[in-house]
Formats: C-alpha cells, structure tokens, sequence
C-alpha cells in the first residue's frame, strides 16, 4: 500500500481498534496488530512499537476518569507476573523477526486465531476472585505476548471476565494493566537502540482516531450487549488470523 494512503487509512483503522477497546477493555493491539500484517502497512516489529504509543493514549483518557475503579490488588498482581515477561517476549521478537518474515506473520496468525476461538467463548463465572497467584499467571502469559506483538490481551481478558468484579472494575483494571505493560515495552525499544523516529509520524497519524474514538465510546456506547460486541469484533479477528497463516502454509 503506498505510503500517503496508508497514513489516510491509518486513522480509521486507529478509530475501530480504541473504539472496540474503550467499549469491552481489550482488542485494540489485536486489531491494529492483525490489519497491519494483512495490509504491509509497517513492518512488524515497528507496528509493535506504534501500537504501545496508541494504547497510551487510549489509556490515559479512559483512565482520566476511570482510574479510581482499578482493582489494585489484581492489578498489582497481574503486572508483578507480567512486566519480567513483556522483556523476553520482545526479545523473542527480535529473534523471529531477523530470522523470517513468514515465520512472523505464521506467529501472529496463530496467536490471533487461539485468541479469537478463546475469546468468543463466554467465560464461567467464579463466586469468588481467583488465587492471588492465578492473577501473576495469567499477567505472565499476557506479558510474554505484550512482548511479542503489543497484544496482551487475551489471556488477562479470559481470566478478569471470570472475575465476580462489576464490568467497569474488570475494564479499567484491564487498560490500565495494558498501559504499563506498552510503557515497559516502549523503554526496552529504546535502550535497546530499535527505535525508529518514523513511528513517530504513524503514531501521530493514529492519534486523531484513538481520541476521537475513546470520546465517542465513551459518550455513547454501542446498543448491544457486551457479549454480542466481543462475538462481532473476534469473529472478524479469526478471520483476520486465517488471512495470515493460509497464504503462509498454502503459498
């Protein structure tokens, strides 16, 4: 895709990524991650780190008001298991990433496709909250792909939603939750010399369509249920998977 249309296109595709995530608390890396792979618009790694800038963003105005529903203590938890993953994730990525492209998209393909089939399913709920060491599990799971590809979301979002917590404790734990893990992500990108000032320039191409989606979802959420909503938005994740992988394995 030419550059000037990608940077046009760039925004819209920002705008469906932080409008889905400020609506159900997780999916934006997902999103971004899986449409960037399918259309070449930046390389991988690069779409890593613009991702974690945009999750900032996203994060700060949802949590502008919304910090004070964070559950502390699952929060604390899921980043004490996830943060020492989030470093070798990244440099698993490094790894892939010089080795093989195809085997990166391959990579990406499957973790959005597991993601998505898990995702779709309606987690059972639990009377009462999970094992402290449940939370540093599955934030080390989350980690580990936070590293990989800026998408921590799936294994946290499986585990919270299981939680006897009100939706909006589950959703802003979640953000905020996502939000360190980008800013640990974006310092190992920095000290490890791989950040390029371009980035710069998508991520500010995506800024106006993150604000102006968290706004709007914010203000008027969509009429259907929370459950209908993640149906929709991981059905076309899946899809977006098996778009990856096919042209990889059947070329």
């Amino acid at each position: 895709m030419p550059l000037t249309l990608g940077i046009t296109f760039f925004p819209l595709l920002c705008f469906v990524a932080a409008y889905v995530q400020t609506v159900t608390g997780f999916a934006f890396g997902l999103v971004l991650m899986g449409v960037i792979a399918l259309t070449g618009l930046v390389p991988l790694p690069e779409a890593a780190v613009v991702i974690s800038l945009l999750t900032l963003v996203n994060a700060l105005m949802v949590l502008a008001r919304g910090w004070r529903d964070i559950a502390r203590r699952p929060f604390l938890l899921s980043l004490a298991g996830g943060i020492p993953l989030v470093a070798l994730g990244y440099a698993a990525l490094l790894v892939v990433a010089s080795l093989s492209l195809s085997a990166l998209r391959l990579t990406l393909g499957l973790v959005i496709i597991l993601s998505s089939l898990q995702l779709m399913r309606r987690p059972a709920p639990r009377r009462e909250l999970s094992p402290h060491w449940s939370f540093a599990a599955f934030g080390g799971i989350g980690g580990l792909m936070g590293g990989l590809f800026s998408t921590a979301g799936p294994p946290l979002v499986y585990h919270f939603y299981r939680q006897p917590l009100p939706l909006v404790t589950i959703r802003e734990t979640l953000v905020a939750v996502f939000a360190f893990n980008a800013l640990f992500r974006l310092s190992l990108v920095a000290v490890s010399g791989e950040w390029d000032n371009h980035v710069m320039v998508w991520a500010l191409a995506g800024l106006p369509g993150v604000a102006g989606a968290t706004y709007l979802a914010r203000r008027w959420p969509p009429p259907l249920s929370p459950f209908a909503q993640r149906r929709l938005a991981f059905a076309l994740l899946f899809l977006s998977g098996v778009s990856l992988v096919i042209p990889v394995l059947w070329p």
